[in-house]
C-alpha cells in the first residue's frame, strides 16, 4: 500500500481529504472543553493520590469520541509536563 496520495484515486484522495477536515472541525469545536476537561483531571490528583493515574486512564478510556479523549489525553500530558519542568 502506498502512502502517497499522488498515486491514489481521486475517490480515496477525497475521503482522505474529508477526514482531515472532519477532525480539523471536531477539534476547533472541541478544544475548549478538552482543555477544560484535562484541568478537572489534574485537580483531582492530589485527591486520588496513587491511584489517580489509573482513575484518569479509565476516564480517558471511556469519553467518547475517541477522538476527544486523545485530546484530552493531549492536554493532560502538556499539563504534567508544565509541572514536571516547574519543579
Amino acid at each position: 500500500m502506498s502512502f502517497n496520495l499522488a498515486n491514489m484515486s481521486f475517490e480515496e484522495r477525497a475521503q482522505i481529504e474529508a477526514e482531515k477536515a472532519r477532525l480539523f472541525e471536531m477539534w476547533q469545536a472541541n478544544l475548549g472543553k478538552a482543555k477544560g476537561e484535562a484541568a478537572r483531571l489534574i485537580a483531582e490528583k492530589p485527591r486520588r493520590k496513587g491511584k489517580w493515574a489509573e482513575w484518569v486512564r479509565n476516564e480517558l478510556d471511556n469519553m467518547t469520541p475517541p477522538e476527544y479523549g486523545n485530546m484530552v489525553r493531549s492536554e493532560v500530558n502538556k499539563l504534567m509536563a508544565a509541572a514536571n519542568a516547574g519543579r
